[in-house]
This record gives C-alpha cells, structure tokens and sequence, in this order.
C-alpha cells in the first residue's frame, strides 16, 4: 500500500476528519422525516384494511376487492374526506336513493299506519282529560 491509502485508513480509524451526515430526508428530497412519514403510511394501511376487511365480512366474503375498500373509506368520515378526490377502478358507488324519488304511496300507507296507531290513544286520553277538568 502506498502513503495515501494508509493516510485514509487511518483517518477513518483514529477518529480523523468525519464526513457530514446525510439524512434519509434529505436523500429523498423530503421535508418530512422518513421514519415519521413511514409510520403514518403504516397506520393509514392498518385503518384501511381493518375497515375494509369489516366490509367484506359484511358482505360475507373472505377476500377484500376494490368495492370493499371503497365502501370502507367512502363510510369513514375522515378517510372519506383524506380520500374525496381519489377514483377506486372497480369500486363503484354508495347506495343512496333520493328520499324525493321514493314511490309516493308507500310512504303515505305508512304515514297513515302511524296516524292510525296514534289516533285511537289520544282519543282514550282526551276524555280522560275532559272528566279530570
């Protein structure tokens, strides 16, 4: 070995000038550390798949596809609002029908159940109420 090599060797092993540190930030042109950034990487994953994983069992399948993860973030509020931008391919949409588009006589024969029912008790109690004054 020549006098360079050792200079190098040694300074490395005797405690010589240490190279500046460079930060795994900084490497991936973060601002964020990368452990932290990690981390919240990890727990997002865990909520998504505890949730879509409670979808299928509803659903009664084993396996989780796109339509659960898409039920599972669209019914979380605050996945849902992280999430409100993103396209799931294959998971299509949330059931919802519009109250107004309700056939019109179903909802009236159970309005006019519950009526019924409540009127034959206020008919009891207002005589009640009527000896009593």
């Amino acid at each position: 070995m020549d006098a360079g090599k050792l200079k190098k060797v040694a300074g490395k092993k005797f405690g010589g000038p240490r190279k500046k540190s460079v930060t795994r930030s900084v490497k991936a042109g973060l601002q964020f550390p990368v452990g932290r950034l990690a981390a919240v990487l990890e727990y997002l994953a865990a909520e998504v798949l505890e949730l879509a994983g409670n979808a299928a069992k509803d659903n009664k399948k084993s396996r989780i596809v796109p339509r659960h993860l898409l039920l599972a973030i669209r019914n979380d509020q605050e996945l849902g609002r992280l999430l409100s931008g993103v396209t799931i391919a294959h998971g299509g949409v949330i059931p919802n029908i519009n109250p107004v588009l309700l056939p019109k006589k179903a909802a009236e024969k159970a309005e006019k159940a519950g009526t019924a029912a409540k009127s034959p008790k206020k008919a009891t109690k207002s005589p009640k109420k009527a000896t009593k004054a």
